[in-house]
């Protein structure tokens, strides 16, 4: 009698004994990419907000068209957030509780002595905007000199010149505007124009766009992307200490991004006499200022608080975040409860975010 072979039944457990195991499904991988990717959340939230106020504007709820036209003309205001923004990446990146305060009255300083140059001395264009940006680099320097090498705390350094520099801007020209019709020449810079080739069918993009921030967003993301210095910036972000054990210059890294902060400032300072079309005392510091707006749109951007962390993509993406909302709510609202509304948005906004870092946190790394 012949034996038919048989094959060997698998201890139970084993793994042929279990269920296939399948991946993530396509749901869960957009929720994680939503939850631990900033990028997506951010165009994710640009996406709901700008169909939110147009679906609010067709059913006649704000006093203005939420239109194209309008969006693109509020970019105007994106310009300085952005480029200030960018300017605190970099000093919040550099770690050791970097932040930089002062970047309004940094503004608001090297206006003066932009308009002071350019108004009252005459000088030619180019060599006042070149002393208007070594100024900003002398102000960030001193900034840089607290920080990196006398080691005081930024927060306390920069609230500290935050003052100095205000005064300073009030009392070089008695609290008063420096006007010259050359100034008012220069509002031509925040201009809309239209695109060549596609301009017919586009809405038209203020100038400062491509004049100001297209040209700063290069230059950070390739400074702190392909360049050693941005690598060298990174690494004592995340470690200063075990950055110094491998070599690396730490307080010069950290004092260079004090210094760029400044140069950038100066930048703004020029683009924001234009705006203004006078050179103000009170340009970056006036109301809640600048330095503030900058810092939550970095933050809201992925830039982390402890330094070592920060994309330029998220930063631009946070600034068009917070220039449509804050140009839907202007039209949701009339009088000065627009402004506050404003406020009130970027702080919820802000939370918003800080709860998504928690849930992400807790959910993908198991932490509690």
């Amino acid at each position: 009698m012949t034996q038919t072979a048989t094959t060997p039944r698998p201890p139970a457990g084993s793994p042929a004994d279990r269920p296939a195991e399948h991946g993530p499904s396509l749901a869960q991988r957009a929720l994680r990419a939503l939850l631990t990717e900033r990028i997506v959340l951010l165009a994710v939230l640009i996406v709901v907000v700008v169909v939110w106020m147009t679906a609010l504007d067709a059913g006649g709820y704000l006093t203005g068209a939420y239109d194209p036209d309008y969006l693109a003309g509020s970019l105007v205001d994106a310009v300085p957030l952005a480029m200030l923004a960018l300017a605190e990446l970099l000093v919040i990146v550099s770690g050791r509780g970097g932040i930089d305060l002062s970047i309004g009255a940094v503004v608001s300083l090297t206006g003066m002595v932009f308009g002071i140059a350019y108004g009252q001395w005459h000088w030619a264009l180019l060599p006042s905007v070149l002393l208007c940006v070594a100024t900003g680099a002398v102000l960030g320097a001193v900034n840089g000199v607290m920080v990196a090498y006398l080691r005081f705390p930024a927060l306390i350094a920069t609230l500290a010149s935050y003052y100095a520099w205000k005064s300073i801007a009030l009392v070089v020209t008695n609290a008063s505007p420096v006007s010259d019709p050359k100034l008012a020449e220069l509002y031509s810079i925040t201009r809309s124009v239209s695109l060549p080739v596609i301009g017919g069918v586009i809405p038209d993009f203020p100038l400062g766009l491509f004049t100001f921030l297209v040209p700063t967003v290069v230059v950070v993301w390739l400074l702190i992307a392909r360049t050693t210095y941005g690598r060298r910036l990174f690494a004592i972000g995340t470690n200063d200490v075990a950055g110094e054990w491998s070599g690396l210059d730490v307080r010069r890294t950290r004092f260079l991004a004090y210094v760029l902060a400044g140069v950038v400032a100066g930048l703004v300072a020029v683009y924001i006499s234009g705006e203004f079309a006078s050179a103000r005392p009170d340009a970056g510091t006036s109301g809640n200022g600048l330095a503030l707006p900058a810092i939550t749109v970095a933050v809201l951007g992925g830039v982390a608080i402890s330094g070592g962390i920060g994309r330029v993509a998220g930063v631009v993406l946070a600034t068009l975040l917070i220039t449509w909302l804050n140009a839907g709510i202007l039209l949701a609202f009339e009088g000065n409860d627009g402004t506050q509304f404003q406020l009130l948005a970027l702080g919820a906004v802000l939370v918003f975010s800080a709860l998504l870092n928690g849930l992400t946190t807790r959910r993908f790394t198991g932490s509690r």
